[in-house]
């Protein structure tokens, strides 16, 4: 062993979940499997703040979709013990005190268990993503495997076309309360991650029927 091995991060060992999860991606999803069998996981987190490397997961919301449907029995929403709030964010979600907070060994493994292989979804989920793989990684979980779908840039695509360019469009013109507005879809709840969550599955439901129509019919058209 050399001298700069000491310097290194020791690899972090994987909890038994990890490892179960990770070996569902053995298999990949057929390009050819039509829309109407995917199975995905619309998700959304509350947080202390906008900081990947600072801040924490509050609460998650998560709900299965497939065939085009929400069964109520497919959602999820769990509360975790976190050491600091910020202020702004309190604002925005308003959670003081959490209820029957998890911990953090408890929610990754039920995170994992209930997301399974399936398609993550979410709206502008890039910053969900980000502060969901920092809470996983000290169970040695480096990068969630699911395919991914941003209800957002789904929405720009279907809208305005692949080759949109989101910095010539209007401000605001593709947040989740304008798209739920253009959609017909009523904007209760909002702010909570389970509410958020069940917002963006009923967006994500009118933008799949949307994108059938314009020939958008399989796992391979949907990723392309």
């Amino acid at each position: 062993m050399g001298f700069f091995d000491f310097l290194r991060p020791k690899p972090i060992p994987k909890a038994t979940f990890v490892t179960a999860y990770e070996g569902l991606f053995e298999k990949k999803i057929p390009a050819v499997r039509p829309i109407s069998q995917l199975n995905f996981v619309v998700l959304d987190t509350e947080t202390t703040g906008l900081n990947p490397k600072m801040d924490y997961i509050i609460s998650f919301g998560g709900i299965k979709l497939s065939h085009f449907s929400i069964p109520v029995r497919n959602c999820k929403e769990m509360y975790l013990k976190v050491p600091i709030k910020n202020a702004e964010a309190i604002q925005v979600h308003e959670l003081i005190r959490t209820k029957d907070p998890v911990a953090l060994r408890d929610f990754a493994r039920e995170f994992l268990e209930f997301i399974g292989p399936h398609i993550l979804v979410g709206h502008h989920v890039g910053f969900d993503l980000a502060m969901l793989e920092k809470a996983l990684r000290p169970f040695g979980l480096k990068k969630l495997q699911n395919p991914v779908l941003d209800t957002q840039y789904f929405a720009m695509r279907l809208e305005k076309g692949i080759q949109y360019d989101p910095s010539m469009g209007k401000p605001g013109e593709f947040t989740l309360d304008s798209l739920c507005e253009r959609y017909g879809i009523t904007l209760d709840d909002r702010h909570t991650a389970a509410g958020d969550a069940f917002l963006t599955a009923q967006l994500l439901m009118k933008l799949l029927k949307l994108a059938e129509k314009k020939g958008i019919k399989d796992f391979g058209s949907l990723f392309r």
